[in-house]
């Protein structure tokens, strides 16, 4: 079969079973995902096995430390993605929450909560997406299409057929999930471009792997082409907290989209904290303006292109400003709309802050890191939006919906 008539059918098997999902009552959903966390309790030996192949496969191509790290199930992990489905279970139902107003003319006029139809995560080399991705999306009432990197695909095959078999076992089906297993490149082609069919596509991966899926889409697609996250360090803030929230947002976890790339520091303060910034971060290479430099001689120089770089790596871009309103001009410039923040105890330059930079997370004193949909209280994330139309920041199962106009009359007319 050709890779074309092979997406068609996952589609089709896709919107078959959307249909089915509309009616679905909350306590069937809900005895799926327990029966999802059980299993992949269950089988954590098989899950560990399948991604040790993809891990070794990864290192033998020479895949990069961040991206590695992306790919890696350790028992934490695999323990966080079981947490997961257990607080997505957790949640209020978002499906079919209703707002009733009587219209002067007497009818009543509901807006209702409803699931998106068939959702299309494409996503790069994190299997817990695989996890988080079917759950969020059987929550509210959505078939998912899910299609991997081909660096997690056994990974993924495992993590999909323990879903799957959960979903027959409770009664569900597994047509709900549906995993594209060819990894071919035109797969995604044939994929967002199944109008008809698919609903919605959501690229979790870098800034090329958007830009394919926007570009070549007859789908509506919710973006998020990379994150290059700021903190800008006031005049008057908290030095020490101002290290440990720098230190957080960079070394933590490099490879995620919400690490820090771009470092502002206050000019007052250069001379005190840069070098704090030094010693905090050993390991990490900074790259600064030639102020930055005056103070720390021996970095390297930043170039213009750095400003831009989402580095998911260990790399730092430093720049000394003036003002906040440099800080925020900085941010409107180089910045990718993702999550940015202030480290500052000056409340007027807090709420100009958050008032004009237009990111879809803003942070205040608090590392980028916690631009998250686990920390947000949403169980977990479909993805980031940086778009500015029905989703923004992390996506939970409340973006998962969309919504009808029901009209209840009693023969009434125009």
């Amino acid at each position: 079969m050709d890779i074309g008539a092979y997406i068609e059918g996952i589609a089709k098997k896709a919107k078959e079973a959307s249909v089915g999902l509309r009616g679905v009552i909350p306590e069937v959903k809900n005895n799926a995902l327990e029966a999802i966390s059980n299993s992949l309790r269950k089988e954590k030996k098989k899950i560990k096995e399948a991604n040790i192949i993809d891990y070794e496969k990864g290192k033998k191509k020479g895949l990069g430390e961040a991206f590695l790290d992306r790919l890696l199930l350790t028992d934490e992990r695999i323990e966080n993605m079981i947490n997961s489905v257990i607080e997505i279970r957790a949640l209020e139902d978002p499906v079919g929450k209703v707002i009733a107003v009587r219209r002067p003319q007497g009818f009543i006029l509901e807006k209702v909560r409803v699931p998106i139809g068939v959702v299309a995560v494409i996503y790069e080399s994190r299997p817990n997406v695989t996890v988080d991705a079917a759950s969020l999306c059987l929550k509210s009432s959505n078939a998912c299409i899910l299609r991997g990197g081909s660096e997690s695909l056994e990974s993924n095959k495992m993590l999909v057929q323990i879903i799957q078999d959960a979903l027959d076992q409770s009664g569900l089906g597994k047509g709900s999930v549906q995993y594209v297993e060819r990894a071919a490149h035109e797969g995604v082609k044939h994929l967002v471009k199944q109008e008809g069919l698919v609903d919605l596509v959501i690229p979790r991966g870098g800034e090329s792997l958007t830009r394919i899926v926007t570009e070549e889409a007859m789908v509506p697609v919710i973006k998020h082409y990379k994150g290059v996250c700021h903190l800008f360090v006031d005049a008057d803030a908290d030095l020490n907290m101002a290290v440990r929230v720098v230190q957080n947002a960079k070394v933590q976890r490099p490879g995620t989209c919400n690490a820090l790339e771009t470092l502002l520091v206050h000019s007052d303060i250069k001379a005190k904290l840069l070098p704090m910034i030094r010693e905090a971060l050993e390991g990490v290479e900074l790259r600064g303006c030639s102020e930055t430099k005056e103070i720390l001689p021996d970095i390297e120089k930043a170039s213009e292109d750095d400003y831009y770089k989402e580095y998911l790596e260990l790399i730092l871009a430093i720049k000394v400003v003036a003002s906040v309103d440099e800080a925020i001009s900085h941010i409107e410039q180089y910045g990718s709309s993702h999550t940015d923040g202030i480290i500052s105890g000056n409340i007027h330059n807090i709420q100009k802050f958050t008032d004009t930079v237009d990111s879809a997370v803003v942070t205040v004193n608090a590392s980028t890191r916690l631009s998250d949909g686990g920390v947000f209280g949403l169980g977990a994330e479909i993805g980031i939006s940086t778009d500015k139309l029905h989703a923004r920041g992390p996506m939970g199962i409340g973006e998962l919906v969309t919504y009808k106009w029901i009209v209840r009359g009693d023969g009434h007319i125009r």
